[in-house]
């Protein structure tokens, strides 16, 4: 997969006013080697401004991951409903770029969802949805990838999904998923609770350890200094 073509396509689909999501990672990028430079040269020289300039952009990197992180549970009905326009963004783009709708489809089997809170989302897609003026073979019908897995079977049917959402809704359960990519990304994250506290109360420990040891140094090259 063309990460540049997937990145692309995001910035064209979402509400960033043009903002490429590849500037992102490189303002991240630029960040940790900055951070990291600072860290291991200042240690190395024994040099206090860099270490100390390594502990306070480690500190407000900390608070700033701390405030985020508070944002995100107080305002969590909101970026609910971003998700969800994401994902219904994306719902429309799906035949528009074969990199974004391969991501599609790895999300759809990975969570064993379909659309962002149901079957129907894929109404958005001039493809898939169900009007009378949709002359498409897909009509009123979902991706592969919202269709249940067969073990038995080594070669995957693509037209699996066709005229699903024209059958009743029990027999839709026996075809395809019918639960939401929202609800099921919800669903595991309180499953895999302990282990994303763990992951962040590490990365969280880290950066304290890293900001003492930081501290701990100047202070005893100063004290170093300060006796000669």
């Amino acid at each position: 997969m063309k990460i540049q073509g997937v990145l692309s396509n995001i910035s064209s689909i979402t509400d960033l006013g043009g903002f490429d999501p590849v500037w992102l990672f490189l303002v991240v990028g630029g960040v940790m080697f900055i951070l990291g430079f600072a860290g291991c040269i200042g240690a190395l020289r024994e040099n206090t401004f860099l270490l100390k300039f390594f502990s306070v952009f480690l500190g407000i990197i900390f608070f700033l991951e701390l405030t985020a992180g508070v944002l995100a549970f107080v305002f969590k009905d909101w970026i609910k409903d971003q998700l969800y326009f994401f994902i219904n963004n994306n719902i429309r783009a799906y035949r528009d770029d074969i990199d974004l709708q391969n991501l599609i489809d790895f999300t759809q089997e990975y969570w064993q969802c379909c659309g962002a809170f149901g079957a129907d989302d894929w109404n958005l897609n001039i493809y898939f949805n169900c009007t009378d003026s949709n002359a498409s073979r897909e009509r009123c019908g979902v991706p592969f990838s919202c269709c249940t897995k067969d073990p038995a079977e080594d070669v995957i049917n693509t037209q699996c999904g066709y005229d699903a959402r024209q059958k009743p809704e029990v027999d839709q359960q026996i075809v395809i998923y019918t639960k939401g990519c929202v609800p099921q990304f919800e669903k595991w994250l309180q499953d895999n609770l302990t282990i994303v506290a763990g992951i962040f109360i590490g990365i969280a420990l880290l950066q304290i350890f890293g900001i003492c040891l930081a501290q701990n140094l100047v202070s005893d090259i100063e004290a170093v200094r300060a006796s000669w």
